[in-house]
């Protein structure tokens, strides 16, 4: 397999149009297995009862464990420069919320 590194050994990332332009969240779902974490990131709406997983990202433990470290580290940096973030108050998201295992 080919790498796509540039001369100076630097990974060559590409980022189209749609991706760029992201997707909204206001709510992460997280579960995981022995082997992956699975993020659902969900953007639920005021009085709207019904919410679509609007993307789904699944990881492998160590770079779960890398990610949360990497978020961790740029919260602080955005603490620092421009102070604490509220945790707003979050009504609690329904138990029976999201899809449900079948046998």
């Amino acid at each position: 397999m080919e790498e796509n590194k540039n001369k100076d050994g630097q990974l060559n990332i590409e980022l189209d149009q749609e991706i760029a332009e992201g997707t909204y969240s206001n709510l992460a779902i997280i579960n995981h297995s022995m082997s992956e974490f699975i993020v659902d990131f969900i953007n639920i709406m005021p009085g709207v009862p019904k919410a679509k997983v609007k993307s789904r990202i699944i990881l492998t433990p160590q770079h779960a464990k890398r990610l949360t470290k990497a978020l961790a580290d740029n919260v602080r940096k955005f603490e620092s420069a421009h102070g604490q973030i509220k945790d707003a108050e979050q009504p609690p998201i329904p138990m029976n919320f999201g899809p449900t295992g079948q046998a």
